[in-house]
């Protein structure tokens, strides 16, 4: 049976193209990012989910008025297998926005295929895994196929800013949807050869800086504060926080804490005025072993000599602020699973990795459930020309083919 699931899998290029140009049409943006939300790309997999008699589908509305409908979509899909325990894959619907489309080669909402690659924003964060794992439910049902374990399938909502609409949501509302011995895969991280299993992620802070100055005539500089100078002081002095917390993990990659300036707003719209007020942005990534509560009082003790330095006021908030949570073990039953399908599908020998944070899978660990990230990416996320490998996407649901039938007891 798994060998005829997998000659489809082999033959669902047509699918996969199918799939992908849908996905990509329907710029689903959420509303931090001037988007409308979630809703058109999850009734549309909605719909399509229903062609199959087998499964099940379940929407999950998280309340939020920024939007035209009034919530996020979440779309919960499940197929029962021999057994009740479940092999969940979690992806995500949302998808940043394209940047400068100057950057781009072709529409980034009209997907181009060209040899092995397709090219359009979201084709690898995160419709490759979730076509992936649509191919291989495709096969399922064309099979009549029974698997091992039951296949469970959750589109979530608001990943790219935070998750609060989507993966915290049900957590926090519906945590009976995941029984104790349910494992979770999630095809939202992976590496260029397959070959890493992600366990573990750092804490996330992005954090909003106010540098609060005196506004006045550019020809006379002197009777006002220039905050672009503040800022562009404090931007300097931040860099500092890589010496200061610079534990090294190898686990991890990059093995250090990370602290970026990003995002800049506009202060003043012309040239002859001194700012008063520029504001900035810092993305964080810091290590298990600190704790955010100390990357705040660092930063604060910054900012208080550039305040004194440069005669203005600063002041920040979190954006985000996520402690790190737990690592999952790496003798966890869907790590040593996955490790066994690996094995035999690629003859791969995996390696157990870490990264900068940013996956649903905290919001499993931080609940003790443990979870591993894992896919097969040329990792061109938010880049202009976003692409991925159709070969890969392939792989993946091959892979994936193979944990649904492989029993945990072959995986040990």
């Amino acid at each position: 049976m798994l060998h005829d699931i997998l000659d489809t899998i082999n033959n669902s290029q047509d699918e996969l193209l199918f799939l992908q140009k849908a996905l990509v049409a329907i710029p689903a943006l959420g509303p931090t990012n001037g988007g409308a939300g979630e809703l058109a790309k999850v009734r549309h997999l909605a719909d399509y989910l229903r062609q199959f008699p087998s499964v099940t589908c379940q929407e999950i509305q998280a309340p939020d008025s920024r939007v035209p409908c009034g919530f996020r979509p979440n779309l919960v899909a499940r197929r029962p297998g021999q057994r009740p325990h479940t092999l969940w894959f979690i992806a995500h619907t949302d998808v940043v926005p394209a940047g400068d489309l100057t950057l781009w080669q072709s529409d980034p909402f009209v997907l181009r295929h060209d040899g092995d690659l397709i090219y359009g924003r979201g084709v690898e964060d995160n419709h490759q895994g979730l076509v992936s794992v649509l191919l291989v439910l495709r096969a399922l049902e064309m099979a009549r196929a029974r698997t091992d374990l039951s296949l469970g399938i959750l589109l979530a909502a608001d990943e790219e800013t935070g998750n609060a609409k989507g993966m915290e949501y049900i957590m926090s509302h519906h945590p009976q949807i995941f029984g104790p011995d349910d494992l979770v895969l999630i095809p939202d991280f992976g590496t260029r050869d397959g070959s890493g299993i992600e366990i573990a992620e750092k804490s996330v802070l992005w954090l909003k800086f106010t540098v609060q100055g005196r506004q006045c005539h550019a020809s006379t500089p002197g009777e006002g504060i220039n905050s672009l100078l503040g800022a562009s002081a404090l931007i300097l002095a931040l860099e500092r926080l890589d010496s200061i917390f610079d534990m090294q993990d190898p686990l991890f990659d990059p093995p250090a804490s990370t602290f970026a300036s990003t995002k800049k707003e506009a202060n003043v719209p012309n040239i002859n005025t001194i700012p008063g007020q520029d504001v900035f942005y810092l993305d964080c990534r810091v290590l298990p072993g600190y704790s955010l509560d100390q990357i705040e009082e660092a930063i604060r003790a910054i900012c208080d000599e550039v305040e004194t330095l440069r005669g203005v006021s600063i002041s920040f908030a979190p954006v985000i602020r996520e402690q790190a949570a737990p690592g999952t073990p790496p003798d966890s039953p869907v790590v040593t699973r996955l490790k066994t399908a690996l094995n035999r599908e690629r003859k791969l020998a995996p390696r157990i990795i870490g990264i900068g944070g940013g996956t649903v899978a905290s919001s499993f660990r931080r609940r003790g459930i443990p979870a591993a990230c894992w896919s097969t990416i040329l990792n061109t996320a938010h880049q202009p020309n976003e692409h991925s490998s159709i070969a890969n996407a392939i792989a993946d649901a091959r892979v994936f083919a193979h944990l649904l039938f492989d029993s945990p007891e072959e995986g040990q």
